[in-house]
């Protein structure tokens, strides 16, 4: 698609939406919010005492006394913690950081009307959800200089497959969101004769054997245990395993999987395999403590919840209740990923070298990245280089990072932390270290987002049983249709 031209064209919608006041498009995510549990890490001098490290130093021209300025704005604190660090590293920059709510769309709303002006910001934070509409556009730069720096640390290829676009990379992520299935090992030692993840991964290997598991789980508990709460907790690893992007040659292109997905969930919701609770609804949280009633009062139990890495500690573990322990981690039928945050420096920064070069330390230094998940940036740790930072500003461990060589050095460090003892014994980065490479970031368009909340809107009503499956189609093919004018649209299925 023309997506520079388009993305301009949003752009001048957006300054003009700016001087009429208004708001911007609401953006469906999943906040993510400071972790609730630690995993053992060794402690680490404050910077000042610590040998220095051997790094090279930032890509501009030599200090005048005058610190170099370098603005990064964000929807989320997280990289604050790597820009106080940065600045530890590198005393002569001075790191403005401005975070914007991504609420009502601010954050892009904002972001689009600096283009071109004084205010464009150094280094940007993009999120999974708007990521790709960036770097398929041509406000970022170029960052092919820094792949060698992936290439050493083995950056999982669908971290970089997301921030490349016709050969060229625009951003990086410090963080890899592989998902996996969370299930409770007291439902599997009564329904499945086992709690052991081997065996049960078995049984859930691929979908035919999901489906038949899901059977066994309702038939053993009189229909008290569904399966999921909600059949769209499969929508993310459906799409990821899709055989071709959502837009191909200016042309919508409904995958098999899409159809597939599409009878799998009415099956659920038919079959009663799922508690047909909204995902992030109170009725989806209460699963996850054994909360959960249906409209007569009578206890109901869900056994599994599909989730990515950020999902154990965001998610799941802070509204468990008291079942913590009783839970284990396997990859469940389908490899995929699910979130994350990406950085990527603007084309026209005024500093792009000293930009780049806080990219690299961000999501390429494997020293910060080792530090950013084992627990290494205490408050202790940034007040030490900047008073200034706020009391409540850190990163506890646990956050999955990008790079298989820090992947495998650090797995051993969280045996016996207290998110191993939460899954009964099992290391969950251990767990996710093996789901990473599998996961493929090639499918991601600008697009996507757009069309997957439209589909996800029509299908609910073909669930409640409001509209037939083929209104179904009709109804979202017709609102894609009136968000991209622009894109050919197919016959629906099966007309």
């Amino acid at each position: 698609m023309r997506k520079s031209i388009l993305f301009l064209l949003s752009l001048l919608l957006v300054a003009s939406l700016l001087l009429a006041a208004c708001g911007g498009a609401t953006t469906e995510a999943p906040a993510e919010e400071e972790p609730m549990d630690e995993a053992p890490a060794e402690e680490a001098a404050p910077p000042d005492e610590e040998e220095p490290m051997d790094e090279e130093e930032p890509m501009d021209e030599e200090s005048t006394g005058e610190k170099q300025v370098l603005n990064v704005w964000s929807f989320t604190n997280e990289i604050m913690t790597m820009a106080v660090a940065y600045e530890g590293k590198n005393p002569d920059v001075d790191v403005v950081y401005t975070m914007i709510p991504m609420t009502d769309g601010e954050y892009q709303t904002k972001l689009k009307a600096s283009i071109g002006t004084a205010d464009v910001p150094d280094v940007v934070a993009l999120e999974a959800a708007f990521v790709k509409e960036w770097v398929e556009a041509d406000f970022l730069a170029d960052l092919n200089d820094l792949l060698p720096y992936a290439e050493e640390l083995q950056t999982y290829p669908s971290v970089t497959e997301v921030g490349t676009h016709d050969g060229i990379t625009k951003g990086f992520s410090y963080q890899s969101t592989p998902g996996g299935f969370f299930y409770r090992r007291s439902i599997a030692s009564e329904c499945l004769g086992t709690d052991d993840p081997a065996e049960v991964q078995a049984m859930v290997a691929d979908l035919e054997v999901f489906k038949e598991t899901a059977a066994t789980i309702k038939e053993c508990s009189d229909g008290d245990y569904y399966m999921v709460g909600t059949s769209a907790a499969l929508f993310n690893p459906f799409l990821a395993n899709r055989s071709q992007p959502w837009v191909v040659d200016d042309t919508l292109v409904i995958d098999p999987k899409v159809e597939e997905f599409v009878d799998f969930a009415k099956l659920f919701r038919e079959e009663g395999y799922e508690s047909q609770a909204e995902q992030w609804s109170e009725g989806w949280f209460a699963g996850m403590s054994d909360t959960l009633v249906d409209a007569e009062g009578t206890p109901k139990k869900i056994f599994g919840y599909f989730l990515p890495t950020w999902g154990l500690p965001y998610v799941l573990q802070p509204n468990s209740g008291d079942t913590g322990g009783d839970w284990a981690l396997i990859s469940g039928p389908l490899a995929y990923q699910w979130g994350g945050t990406w950085v990527g420096a603007m084309a026209d920064s005024p500093n792009l070298e000293l930009a780049k070069d806080f990219i690299r330390f961000v999501a390429l230094d494997e020293e910060n990245l080792t530090n950013w998940a084992t627990g290494v940036y205490t408050n202790e740790y940034l007040k030490a280089i900047d008073p200034s930072v706020p009391d409540d500003q850190a990163q506890a461990p646990g956050d999955f990072v990008s790079s298989a060589v820090v992947v495998e050095k650090i797995t051993p460090t969280f045996d016996g932390s207290a998110l191993y003892e939460w899954l009964g014994g099992q290391n969950n980065y251990e767990a996710f270290g093996m789901a990473a490479p599998n996961v493929n970031g090639a499918l991601l368009t600008g697009s996507d987002d757009a069309i997957q909340r439209s589909l996800q809107s029509a299908l609910a009503q073909y669930l409640q049983d409001e509209i037939t499956k083929d209104e179904m189609w009709t109804l979202w093919l017709d609102n894609v249709r009136s968000e991209f004018p622009e894109l050919i649209i197919p016959d629906a299925p099966g007309s």
